[in-house]
């Protein structure tokens, strides 16, 4: 299960398949998800990647009352994704916003980031230099790192 932001995170530094590397099995992604990526952002980077990912799936969110409940304090991409996790019992979905990761956890939903999955690449040989990744993630992908946060994941990977 995945929020817009980390495909258009990992897309924008040519890592998408890192996706597929960390789930083999695939990933959903809720309707809402598809539209602000695939549609809306039909010209930015990662967007033509995911149209054609088939290890990407998108499924329709049954549980509305939850979507309508979290988009008071999250956005409806973030809303559906965490829906949709509740709803197929995921093992956890991928989001970025503070907001709907916190929103996922009173759900008792795990989630992970992009610089989780970056972090993941990198200790698992995938990918050789993080700092190099989130640099670009910085300047390619526009993607705001705090400072600490930055310096956080670099030296948990021993960089």
């Amino acid at each position: 299960m995945a929020d817009a932001s980390v495909l258009i995170g990992l897309g924008s530094i040519e890592q998408l398949t890192l996706l597929n590397d960390r789930f083999p099995q695939g990933i959903l992604i809720p309707q809402a998800v598809w539209r602000e990526v695939v549609e809306q952002g039909a010209r930015r980077p990662g967007a033509q990647e995911v149209a054609s990912a088939t290890w990407i799936g998108v499924q329709p969110v049954t549980s509305l009352g939850i979507v309508r409940l979290l988009k008071t304090d999250i956005e409806e991409g973030e809303a559906e994704a965490i829906a949709l996790a509740y709803e197929i019992d995921a093992d956890l979905v991928l989001l970025d916003e503070r907001a709907a990761r916190r929103a996922a956890h009173r759900l008792g939903l795990e989630t992970l980031g992009t610089i989780g999955m970056l972090m993941w690449a990198k200790q698992s040989g995938r990918v050789p230099n993080l700092k190099v990744l989130l640099d670009a993630l910085q300047t390619q992908g526009r993607f705001r790192i705090s400072r600490t946060l930055y310096a956080q994941a670099l030296n948990e990977v021993g960089e």
